[in-house]
């Protein structure tokens, strides 16, 4: 047996999904037969290497998560994919076939290492290392990295001058950078794996990892200290603390989500091309390529004929030749058909000379041949495949409730058991789970009188959708409330905080998780104090009043903590009310909003007691905001339909039609938005205020109608169809016109009025300009 300390590992840097590097490393542990086999792949599934040769249906991936304790915002997510061009994929199977040990030599994902990578073969190489691989773009005249990776590699080479040119291009890459942290940490993790297996001096080392690491590993396992290598590299453990969820599991894949036009940064681009360059070889790829293009243009009805595919053809073979491609490789047959296909200048570059999704602007020919060439297989888990406990829980509790998929599922919301189905299915829409729709039902979560429909199927991405989802817990229940404590700690800064935290309330109580509400509710005082916006709290005060009301579901209907958020979120509206000034045409509605809440809450004091809202003080700051200059029309036409539909004041009728007389016209739509959103059954009602308002709108000259038949229009939308029209009515009676006026009053136009309204001023204009110049019309 040779010494340890004169034989050399086999390091074979690999471009992840290259079937040429995948080529090569097969040769290669074909040809040595080594006693170790030594892949870049998470060594926490060193363990449960035995499901990755179970029979599955590539790609699959590895899934890692790590998710700290409850109070902790951290979690972190890997994937280590795998195709069947995979140099590591094929490495595995090389490795079972000639008996070697085979062992995964990277750190866990959970490992600080990986604390911003989502995918573990992302790409490692530095802007340097970019730098020059664009140098040499520039030097071949090559469009894209892509491109030049196969021109350098992907052709029909000897597999010596492969591994010559690779060792070469990827020395170049390195150029001697130390890496970042997280890779200085991955590599020295790998180096002791190597370092380890040469100490046994049993039989060749082979090493397969990224191209970036190799020319860094061949120096760095010769530092590690022989008394290092005694026993084999133990796996790191994340921190022992309460609540602390980690593991890895085998999850299908898909092609599309392989990509690097769909935001696979290191992968190859196109899986589908380079699954055919394994199977078929460059000249089968190429053919199966030119099938498939053409049978999807001529499905999406985009023209394909027989002249197209001679073309294509001979263009390939002509470009093949041009720049020394034996036979033509993925870029030939690319080029070959925007060629050939596009027939008009581009206003974006080809998709296949960058990285990233295709852009917009792409002719819809090249569109197609991108979602070709990115394929659409889906990987499926062989059976018997271990998952994390979330998935069986969630089929148990589907079963239990009698959910099957697929099926239209409906709930009645007053059945308590249907309830239950209800509250599942809401935690699987918190969880993204494909599949999972809810086509309609209420907006709020409130107990009575509500019903919900949703769509339940399963499809191929629900099961690798449900196993990532184990990250957030090992039940439904567990899993939905990380989930909405996650989205809540998410939210978008400059969004509203109690708005998050009441949106938050109501889906905690469609899905019935009471733990999450109480925690929510803790933090309600301080988001109300803090909200500046009289519009933010609208939709937030009518969710807290529904879940007073009718939140039994979620244990906290009438609630001490509810009745004093509701309260305190009264008076704050009321303070800002009094504070507000201008309101923007973007913020009218959410403005509006806050007074029907109001008026909500009016009501219900008025009616039965409501801890914490003073109905009389609401009804005096309505009386102020409606009678100041310094309002906006908009909120003084809300308080006063307020006090109309309050019976608060008898005058209020005449009141509103004063304000709508004392305004500019452009700001009449304005306030009469605000008078209809809060009393529009008293107002369209009230004989007294359809006089006013047609005297009003006759009044108005031609120039004062375009300006005020804008805001006019959008305020009368706030009628519904059927009292829209007998209003329309109304207005005609005092006009003595019949019913065919008022249906073609009400009908729809073919353009929209405002714009027939300036066009009948600027024909009014030039008929007067016209008679000025003595010119009959």
């Amino acid at each position: 047996m040779t010494p340890a300390s004169q034989r050399e590992p086999l390091i074979i840097g690999v471009r992840h999904f290259s079937p040429a590097c995948a080529r090569l490393v097969v040769q290669r542990i074909a040809e040595l037969r080594p006693r170790h086999v030594l892949i870049e792949g998470p060594a926490d599934f060193n363990a449960r290497l035995g499901e990755l040769a179970l029979p599955h249906r590539l790609p699959v991936a590895i899934y890692s998560y790590f998710s700290a304790a409850e109070d902790a915002v951290e979690r972190r997510a890997s994937w280590s994919p795998f195709a069947l061009h995979s140099p590591e994929w094929q490495a595995m199977q090389a490795a079972r076939e000639c008996g070697a040990q085979l062992r995964f030599i990277d750190l866990p994902a959970w490992h600080d290492a990986f604390a911003h990578i989502m995918n573990r073969y992302d790409d490692d190489a530095p802007d340097a290392a970019a730098a020059y691989e664009d140098a040499l773009c520039r030097a071949m005249a090559i469009d894209g990295r892509d491109a030049l990776w196969d021109h350098l590699f992907e052709g029909e080479l000897a597999l010596d001058e492969l591994s010559a040119r690779l060792d070469a291009h990827f020395a170049h890459l390195r150029a001697g950078d130390p890496g970042s942290p997280g890779n200085q940490a991955r590599e020295a993790m790998m180096a002791r794996h190597i370092a380890w297996a040469m100490h046994q001096d049993d039989g060749p080392v082979v090493v397969v990892c990224g191209g970036y690491h190799a020319p860094a590993l061949a120096a760095l396992w010769r530092a590690i200290p022989s008394t290092d290598c005694a026993s084999e590299p133990e796996t790191p453990q994340p921190p022992d603390a309460p609540g602390l969820r980690y593991g890895s599991y085998l999850v299908p894949y898909h092609f599309k989500r392989l990509d690097a036009y769909d935001g696979y940064a290191s992968g190859m681009s196109s899986p589908a091309w380079y699954e055919w360059a394994w199977t078929l070889g460059l000249a089968g790829a190429g053919k199966e390529l030119l099938r498939s293009v053409l049978a999807r243009l001529r499905a999406k009805k985009l023209p394909a004929s027989t002249a197209d595919v001679i073309a294509i053809h001979s263009r390939a073979m002509g470009l093949a030749r041009m720049r020394a491609h034996p036979t033509p490789l993925r870029s030939d047959w690319l080029d070959a058909l925007a060629g050939s296909l596009v027939s008009q200048a581009l206003d974006v570059p080809l998709p296949w000379t960058y990285r990233g999704r295709v852009r917009a602007g792409t002719d819809a020919a090249l569109v197609e041949v991108m979602a070709v060439l990115a394929g659409d297989a889906v990987g499926e888990l062989a059976p018997g495949t271990p998952q994390p406990p979330l998935v069986a829980a969630v089929e148990r509790e589907l079963a239990a409730l009698g959910i099957v998929r697929p099926s239209q599922v409906r709930i009645d919301l007053l059945d308590p058991d249907q309830r239950a189905r209800s509250r599942a299915l809401h935690r699987l829409a918190l969880l993204d789970i494909p599949g999972i729709v809810r086509t309609t039902g209420p907006n709020l979560a409130l107990g009575r009188g509500q019903q919900e429909t949703w769509d339940v199927r399963a499809p191929l991405e629900q099961r690798a959708a449900l196993i990532e989802a184990a990250t957030y817990g090992a039940t439904l229940h567990d899993a939905a409330r990380a989930r909405l404590e996650e989205i809540l700690r998410q939210r978008p800064a400059g969004s509203s905080r109690i708005g998050a935290i009441t949106g938050a309330l109501n889906r905690a109580a469609f899905a019935g998780l009471a733990d999450v509400s109480e925690r929510l509710l803790g933090e309600l005082h301080d988001a109300i104090g803090e909200e500046a916006h009289f519009g933010e709290l609208g939709s937030p005060m009518q969710v807290l009043f529904a879940l007073y009301r009718h939140g039994d579901a979620l244990g906290v209907s009438g609630s001490a903590v509810l009745q004093t958020a509701i309260g305190a979120a009264f008076d704050r509206a009321l303070w800002l009310a009094e504070a507000a000034g201008g309101v923007a045409p973007t913020e009218q509605d959410a403005h509006v909003g806050t007074y029907s809440a109001i008026a909500m809450l009016v009501r219900e004091a008025r009616a039965s007691a409501l801890p914490g809202v003073e109905a009389l003080r609401a009804l005096a700051v309505c009386r102020r905001v409606a009678a100041s200059m310094d309002a906006a029309p908009v909120s003084r036409g809300a308080a006063l339909g307020l006090l109309l539909a309050s019976d608060a004041d008898p005058d209020a009728g005449d009141l509103a039609s004063e304000l709508l007389a004392s305004l500019p016209p452009a700001m009449v739509g304005d306030a009469l938005a605000g008078l209809l959103a809060l009393a529009r059954q008293c107002l369209c009602h009230d004989a007294r205020f359809v006089r006013a308002l047609d005297a009003l709108v006759r009044t108005l000259d031609n120039a004062d109608f375009v300006l005020a038949l804008p805001a006019m229009r959008a305020a009368f939308t706030w009628l519904p169809t059927q009292e829209r029209g007998a209003l329309a009515g109304d207005v005609l009676k005092l006009h003595d016109a019949g019913h065919r006026s008022q249906r073609s009053l009400t009908g729809r136009l073919a353009t929209a009025p405002d714009l027939l309204a300036r066009h009948d001023a600027l024909e009014r204009a030039a008929t007067l300009r016209l008679a000025i110049w003595g010119i009959a019309p």
